[in-house]
């Protein structure tokens, strides 16, 4: 993150700080175009085609991110000259026609820390378009990978177990059904709730590119961090990103009638306390909750979660491991819920 601040720093202190400063690499024609490049580098969205040194833009990270096999993500936001993002009333933040959202994906301890993958959510006149590239062997171009693929990898996750995995690459129609809302694709994780800046970005560089950056305040709990709220609350917020994007009203998972986000859904049976099965087929492993309150063991929310098989597995798209870290938390937030909840 370091090395893309100081790119993004470098690029904004030669454009003198203005608003009218056109980046030399960025295509902004092609990024708002309909065009889907074979090859990430068409965009010119780095500097000498390195992931970790954008052109120009704003490096974030989130508060709490989603789980991806382990994976260390590097994000930043590309926005076009003369135009800024406005954070609304509701927290979610509306970027201007020309914006792309870049998030690399890779391990630490895989291919000297370069990245697997790199993904472009870029907002265009027609709406938001979805693009994954892998990066080539000679980690010097990325390339267009429509139909997603599956990617052995070894790696250490933080507790030093090693996981040998077939990562999973999501091809177009898997990123469509994690960004769909009401139909549309729209981001997941940039909600003014759950979106960091750098925070050594400068002040003048965060009005640069959105309106009312006072706006952007995370509030929401970090699922790892004890004091930044209860175990309730870590598990709450946990669920709202990894699962609330396909469980809400208006998500590809509705039709399970299990809503998973942090403002808007009261913990009740639409919750899954006491809520049996509706549309997890063999998913639900014979259990009769998704959250049977003080029982983690038959809560088939737990159980989905810590299945690695396809056809029982949530998310259903985005992992190939299992994220004991987070399925503790929640096995304690459903262990100490009164019996008597449902």
């Amino acid at each position: 993150m370091k090395r893309v601040l100081a790119a993004i720093t470098a690029a904004f202190l030669c454009s003198g700080g203005g608003a009218a400063f056109a980046p030399p690499g960025v295509d902004q024609a092609l990024v708002e175009s309909d065009a889907m490049p074979p090859k990430l580098s068409a965009f010119g969205l780095f500097r000498g085609n390195d992931p970790k040194m954008p052109w120009t833009g704003i490096g974030y990270t989130l508060r709490a991110p989603l789980f991806s096999d382990y994976t260390d993500k590097h994000r930043f936001i590309s926005i076009p000259a003369g135009k800024k993002a406005k954070v609304g009333s509701d927290g979610v933040i509306d970027f201007p026609v020309g914006t792309v959202l870049v998030k690399s994906f890779g391990w630490s301890d895989v291919n000297e820390g370069h990245p697997v993958e790199t993904r472009l959510l870029i907002r265009r006149a027609s709406g938001w378009t979805a693009l994954p590239y892998i990066w080539d062997a000679d980690g010097k171009d990325a390339t267009l990978a429509l139909g997603g693929r599956r990617i052995p990898v070894t790696f250490k996750s933080p507790d030093g177990e090693t996981h040998s995995i077939r990562y999973a690459v999501p091809n177009k129609n898997q990123c469509k059904e994690c960004h769909s809302l009401a139909g549309e694709i729209v981001p997941i994780g940039p909600k003014a709730r759950n979106f960091i800046v750098d925070p050594a970005a400068s002040d003048k560089l965060r009005s640069l590119y959105f309106e009312n950056p006072a706006a952007l305040k995370p509030a929401l709990p970090q699922w790892d961090d004890p004091k930044s709220g209860s175990v309730a609350t870590r598990a709450r917020a946990y669920l709202d990103v990894n699962c609330a994007h396909c469980h809400n009203p208006a998500g590809s998972a509705s039709n399970s009638g299990l809503f998973l986000r942090w403002t808007d859904d009261p913990t009740g049976v639409n919750y899954g306390i006491g809520k049996r099965p509706t549309a997890a087929g063999r998913g639900s492993g014979g259990m009769e909750f998704a959250i049977a309150p003080g029982d983690p063991d038959h809560s088939f929310l737990i159980y989905r979660l810590e299945s690695t098989d396809p056809g029982i597995a949530m998310p259903e798209v985005g992992r190939s491991a299992v994220h004991r870290e987070g399925a503790a938390l929640l096995r304690q937030w459903i262990a100490e819920m009164p019996k008597a909840s449902h």
